[in-house]
């Protein structure tokens, strides 16, 4: 008869095309995978991979394994949810994947009041600019910055996240500001694999990508190069308001905006630590939707501007959130 653990080694040979690729896949010697690989193909009276220079390929018995394979993995992963899901007590350990920019800016304060509400609950944070997977269990909710955080989740939208133009007020002493001509100025911005997020849209068709002297991949770089005062930059209205030394120049602009999404699978939503977790840190989000929307934040008058320029660089003074009232926004499907 064959064992999971014979599909598992058959899948991870086939992922890794060697022997010792899936040795190190499954946490065992590489004689071993030697040994189960053989022992099985003699089982089923097939060769289930053809060795070749580039690796070891499946044949079509070993794809249907594969194919197999991944759709056990499947199962498994969702009796585990839904078993997961059935647990009544707001314990145990929850993973929340989120990105740098949110967790240095927004997030952490919010997570210590979770934990002091909670402290059954073992928080696990996984940090990453790229969507963990909800649905194989990479992480069991996720607070995302997206227009489509995922066909299959559900969770609330909390907020639309602004983005403005923020500079140095030195940096304006040769060249007053104007959001008309904003060629006028050196500009920081993202990498290239940020190129389809809106704020980047907006830069580029306004100033031009030759007016880009300075490019980084994180959200948090872009900030401190503003700060340094290499170029004026497009950010986060609730980043831009914390960072000392910025100002505000252009408010948020409707194509510059993004959606702030708290999310989990359909089979956890039902769990006392998830919704628990849901619950809190939705109504405390909700409490800052202004700040991160950017409506608090007053662009500087021209006599401030003017003022500064002749000045050294100043901070803008504390991040002012609002206190609004949560009225119980009921969970939206993620669609």
């Amino acid at each position: 008869m064959i064992a999971w653990d014979d599909f598992r080694l058959v899948k991870a040979v086939a992922e890794t095309r060697s022997l010792a690729g899936a040795a190190e896949m499954l946490g065992v010697n590489h004689s071993t995978v030697f040994r189960r690989l053989g022992t099985l193909e003699a089982s089923l009276g097939t060769r289930l991979f053809e060795r070749a220079r580039s690796g070891y390929a499946p044949t079509p018995t070993g794809e249907e394994m594969v194919r197999l394979a991944d759709r056990m993995a499947e199962d498994i992963l969702a009796v585990e949810r839904r078993i997961t899901g059935q647990d009544l007590r707001p314990s145990g350990e929850l993973r929340v994947t989120t990105n740098d920019t949110l967790l240095v800016h927004l997030l952490t304060p919010i997570f210590a009041s979770f934990h002091a509400a909670y402290p059954e609950i073992r928080l696990e944070v996984l940090v990453s600019n790229q969507s963990l997977s909800l649905t194989k269990r990479d992480a069991d909710i996720a607070i995302r910055a997206s227009e489509r955080p995922g066909d299959t989740l559900v969770g609330r939208r909390i907020a639309t996240i602004g983005w403005g133009v923020y500079g140095r007020p030195d940096l304006l002493t040769q060249a007053p500001f104007d959001a008309a001509n904003l060629r006028a100025h050196p500009w920081v911005g993202l990498s290239e694999n940020f190129a389809q997020v809106g704020a980047m849209k907006w830069l580029r068709e306004r100033a031009g990508d030759d007016r880009i002297v300075y490019r980084v991949n994180t959200v948090l770089g872009l900030a401190e190069a503003a700060a340094a005062g290499i170029g004026l930059a497009v950010l986060p209205c609730f980043i831009g308001a914390a960072t000392p030394g910025l100002v505000r120049l252009v408010a948020p602009d409707a194509a510059m905006v993004a959606s702030l999404w708290l999310v989990t699978h359909p089979d956890l939503r039902a769990t006392a630590r998830v919704r628990a977790f849901m619950d809190h840190v939705g109504r405390e989000l909700m409490r800052h939707r202004s700040a991160i929307e950017g409506k608090e934040e007053a662009l500087p008058p021209e006599s401030e501007l003017r003022e500064a320029r002749s000045s050294p660089a100043r901070g803008t003074g504390a991040w002012d959130l609002a206190q609004e009232a949560d009225d119980g926004i009921p969970p939206v499907d993620a669609d």
